[in-house]
């Protein structure tokens, strides 16, 4: 499909050229931004939960050469002292590259099972890669001799035979998600290979080269010489690790100092359809399964090309969920459509470690998240391709710790960047890391009520400020949920950033200085590398972790703090959702309302989940001219010495030590 926006003689036309298909329109009325998302959202399906887990730091890199190599790069962050919540390995894993096996002299199952209990047992969770194609090797990959044995589950050409292509492992062929035969395929591949008393036991998967992807040259008249040509599968570079290695990371985890009917087409020539839209390579077909190939219903590829990353979700989704059932999946894909927010998440596919794909970044977050719904999104931090530098991937550390999906990966060639590698990107990530962490439940809240109406997690500013028409083209900073402005540093080798305030008052999130919005920019300058401007929108109140943690299983014991930011009426509200972070199905939730108005906070909650011992410490009030005279909780007049004037930033922070459990009233004169 070409989509062609143009403005001529004045005026602007929007155009859409399709070449095969049915368009379906639907005119989603708001009235405000946030409400046509959310109606986007009951036609599309409203975003899945994910595990809580998932919304911590993840690490990956294609080109890590064996187990211990892995395993180093999680005892190197425990040395560093940076939170990591779950380690990730890229096709590196796989014998020959063929999906659903592992190497045994560079990945040996015994040791790959080794450090998967370690990381369990220090709380931390591990994700490998499962690409769609099936190597055609028989004998060699059980998996494709599975799947022939059930006779007809590959795409077909139209004459009947297996469509062959060409990936990572050579020749191979794909699974037709079209077949009924092939769901029943992809969950036995999953229970066998990722069987957690004989396998890789597997806390979530990562699904690629969906598109579907394929190295094989149009018109890929002879696979197999293709497969010789390029080197696939490429051979190992590096000796295998001695097998009498012992794994560096340990127990336990630092403490942080549908059924279709057959179809027909009538279609002549869709190789080279009459109308040739505007295609980057040469031909509709080139790097991917040709648009003749035939699926079990009758239907061909030309019509169906765009759904076979989603369906692969779905299919990847339902063999998670039987792996272990009653559990919410965790699954990051590359190629998505309509709808797919609903089973998974997704990743922007493959950058480079430039500053223009830093800032693109952005914009690509805020379409999935806030449009497509889409929530758990994100780029490869600090770039997939090419070489990074110190500086953008610190500045880019703490932008991803603002991405919902935030995932450090590089590609294998490029110097390694880890966050660890240099000094000032580790403190950034420190900085980053903690006020994520003590963000999360705010984050978690947020990423519920979406699952429940569709409310966007991550929204630029003008659907907060519709009316503000200077706010429209602004797409290098936006809002965290809808109270926390992010305004990240998007230039190299500079240390300010022009940052856009609407008609609105506006709290420094580490210093809470206030600053009154005047539709206008403002430039704040010394921003130092490891940091980045984060601010406050008025009128929420933040249910924070008092401090962050190194897994998020240590972080969900920390206490909380309430900071309220009123508004300029003085008033302000906020929400705390909390379940076990794992179920599909909650047996038990809690929830609190917070309700800030004339110097009164009122905290409500509700439900049975047992919070433990979790308490409020401290309320902070900002905004605050002057010290309170008095400060009463439940009535009962409190000693001075529990409340703490700032005068330089005008907050008052009050000692109430209520457990998360209790509803009470704090007002202050």
């Amino acid at each position: 499909m070409d989509v062609k926006l143009q403005t001529v003689n004045g005026g602007t036309s929007l155009e859409y050229n399709v070449i095969g298909g049915i368009l379906d329109f639907y005119f989603l009325a708001g009235p405000s931004p946030v409400d046509v998302a959310k109606q986007y959202a009951a036609v599309a399906g409203l975003p899945a939960e994910i595990p809580y887990w998932g919304l911590g730091l993840h690490q990956c890199r294609w080109g890590y050469k064996d187990y211990y190599e892995v395993a180093q790069v999680v005892a190197n962050y425990s040395a560093a002292n940076i939170p990591l919540e779950t380690m990730w390995t890229d096709i590196d894993y796989m014998y020959e590259r063929l999906v659903f096996t592992n190497d045994p002299q560079y990945f040996p199952l015994a040791k790959m099972r080794e450090m998967v209990s370690d990381l369990h047992a220090r709380g931390q969770q591990y994700i490998v890669m499962v690409d769609p194609a099936v190597g055609v090797r028989p004998g060699v990959s059980g998996a494709y001799d599975r799947g022939q044995a059930l006779g007809g589950v590959w795409m077909k050409n139209p004459d009947g035979s297996d469509f062959h292509g060409l990936v990572w492992p050579g020749v191979t062929v794909w699974p037709d998600w079209f077949n009924p035969k092939t769901p029943t395929y992809w969950e036995n591949e999953f229970r066998l290979f990722f069987d957690p008393a004989t396998g890789i036991d597997i806390d979530g998967a990562w699904i690629d080269m969906n598109e579907p992807a394929s190295f094989c040259m149009y018109p890929c008249s002879n696979p197999s010489a293709e497969a010789i040509s390029q080197s696939l599968p490429p051979s190992r570079t590096s000796p295998p690790p001695a097998s009498t290695l012992s794994l560096p990371i340990g127990t336990s985890a630092p403490s942080l100092t549908s059924n279709l009917l057959k179809r027909d087409n009538m279609y002549t020539n869709v190789l080279n359809p009459p109308y040739a839209i505007h295609h980057a390579a040469d031909n509709l077909s080139a790097r991917t399964v040709f648009t003749n190939v035939v699926h079990s219903n009758g239907l061909i590829e030309y019509d169906t090309h765009n759904l076979f990353g989603t369906m692969m979700s779905s299919a990847t989704r339902d063999a998670m969920a039987k792996r272990r059932p009653g559990l919410r999946t965790f699954i990051i894909t590359r190629s998505t459509f309509a709808g797919a927010g609903a089973k998974v998440g997704k990743w922007l596919g493959d950058n480079l470690s430039i500053w223009e794909h830093y800032r693109n970044s952005i914009a690509g977050m805020l379409s999935f998240a806030a449009l497509f719904q889409v929530p758990e999104v994100g780029s490869d931090v600090c770039g997939f391709g090419d070489n990074t530098t110190e500086t953008l991937c610190a500045r880019w550390a703490t932008l991803g710790a603002f991405n919902p999906f935030y995932r450090n990966h590089n590609a294998d060639g490029p110097i390694p960047q880890e966050f660890y590698r240099w000094p000032t990107v580790a403190q950034a990530a420190r900085n980053a890391i903690d006020m994520r962490y003590r963000l999360l439940d705010y984050f978690y809240t947020a990423l519920h009520q979406a699952h429940l109406d569709g409310t966007p997690v991550l929204q630029p500013l003008w659907f907060q400020y519709p009316k503000d028409t200077n706010s429209y083209g602004i797409d290098l900073q936006f809002l965290f949920g809808e109270s926390i402005l992010v305004s990240p540093v998007t230039q190299e080798n500079v240390t300010s950033v022009s940052v856009y305030f609407p008609d609105d008052v506006f709290y420094d999130f580490k210093s809470y200085a206030v600053t009154n919005g005047a539709g206008a920019t403002v430039d704040l300058s010394n921003i130092d590398y490891t940091e980045i401007p984060v601010h406050i929108r008025g009128g929420v109140v933040l249910p924070l972790r008092v401090s962050s943690a190194y897994t998020t299983k240590q972080l969900r014991k920390e206490d909380f703090e309430l900071v309220v930011a009123p508004d300029r009426s003085g008033k302000a509200s906020g929400s705390l959702y909390i379940d076990d972070g794992v179920s599909i199905t909650q047996a038990k939730t809690y929830t609190a309302r917070y309700s800030y108005s004339g110097k009164q906070l009122k905290v409500s909650t509700k439900g049975s989940f047992d919070v433990g011992g979790l308490k409020y410490r401290t309320v902070k009030v900002l905004g605050v001219e002057s010290a309170p005279s008095s400060v009463s909780l439940n009535g009962h007049t409190l000693a001075s010495s529990a409340i703490a004037y700032n005068s330089t930033s005008h907050s008052v922070a009050v000692n109430v030590t209520q457990p998360l459990t209790s509803s009470f009233t704090l007002k202050w004169t």
